[in-house]
Order: C-alpha cells, then structure tokens, then sequence
C-alpha cells in the first residue's frame, strides 16, 4: 500500500512541475512574441463580469 501511495506522491510532483514548465514557457512565449500586448488586459466579458459578482457574493474578502 505504501508503494502505490509513493507512486501517487510521485506522479503529483511530476504533474506540478509539468505546469509550473509550461506557465513558464507561455509567458516566456508571450513576452517575446508580444510584447506589446504583455501587459494588457482585456475588458471582461459579460459572463465573466457575472461571474465574478457570484464569487464575491460568496466571498466577501475579493
């Protein structure tokens, strides 16, 4: 049992590297690719302005 626990812990260490990898190589990518756009945001959009007021209703901290 303890074997297959280690096997899981393993999997999620390589699984959180594997992220951290490819947020690096997608800023990376957009810092270079666009650099006039790095910085800026877009308006939201109607269903993420909806969203959002969802989430601070159940959130008061945001």
């Amino acid at each position: 049992m303890e074997a297959e626990v280690d096997k899981l812990e393993l999997m999620f260490q390589k699984a959180d590297s594997d992220l951290d990898c490819i947020l690096y190589r997608l800023e990376y990518e957009i810092k270079n690719n666009h650099p006039d756009s790095a910085g800026e945001l877009l308006p939201l959009t109607e269903e993420e302005k909806t969203a959002e007021k969802q989430l601070k209703s159940h959130v008061p901290d945001l």
